[in-house]
């Protein structure tokens, strides 16, 4: 099954709200099997189910390890959803 995950970051320690997102960012990058695509709201993680939602939800907590402070938005939705094509 796949797995596609919306996430929007926001650390509440100003001196290193950019530094943890881009951080948080490219850890996830460094796992091959999973999609990560940005925008200037959030990123969203595509691949199979239970590799994405563990290593999403291991990468949270290393972000409130390292902040204390910070908040998630997520969306899980089951299925790939990296390319959805246009009603007609």
């Amino acid at each position: 099954m796949k797995a596609s995950i919306e996430i929007s970051l926001y650390p509440l320690a100003e001196e290193k709200f950019k530094t943890e997102i881009w951080a948080f960012i490219k850890r996830l990058r460094q796992v091959p099997e999973l999609k990560v695509v940005t925008n200037g709201m959030s990123t969203q993680v595509f691949g199979d189910y239970d590799l994405a939602t563990s290593h999403v939800m291991a990468e949270i907590k290393q972000v409130h390890q390292t902040l204390n402070a910070a908040v998630f938005i997520c969306k899980f939705i089951g299925g790939d959803r990296s390319v959805v094509e246009a009603e007609s």
